[in-house]
């Protein structure tokens, strides 16, 4: 939740544990070491702030921060991992259409 917050400026209430992507990158500063990472993926509802509002030190990290309509975002991915959990995002949405209260698929 901190990670959202600080890397899109919006905060929100966690819905659901959608899945674990891991992988190894080589540091393209520094050391030049190979790295182990989890990232973990859930969905939100939002609550507050405006997306892009980040921290100029976070630029560092994020370019932008945008929304993007859920049905159809799997094609603006460019990660396999990315597209599937977003195909995860959807199926949850249409298991428990209650938690989708607006009816378009952003949330």
């Amino acid at each position: 939740m901190r990670e959202v917050r600080e890397e899109t400026g919006v905060q929100g209430t966690k819905l659901a544990k959608l899945s674990d992507i891991k992988y190894v990158y080589v540091r393209s500063w520094g050391d030049k070491q190979r790295v182990f990472k989890i990232v973990s993926f859930y969905l939100l509802r939002y609550e507050a702030g405006e997306i892009d509002e980040i921290k100029p030190e976070m630029r560092i990290e994020v370019k932008r921060a945008l929304w993007i309509p859920l049905e159809g975002a799997e094609r603006k991915l460019a990660y396999k991992g990315e597209r599937d959990v977003v195909k995860l995002a959807q199926k949850y949405l249409e298991s428990n259409p209650q938690e989708n209260t607006d009816g378009d698929g952003t949330r």
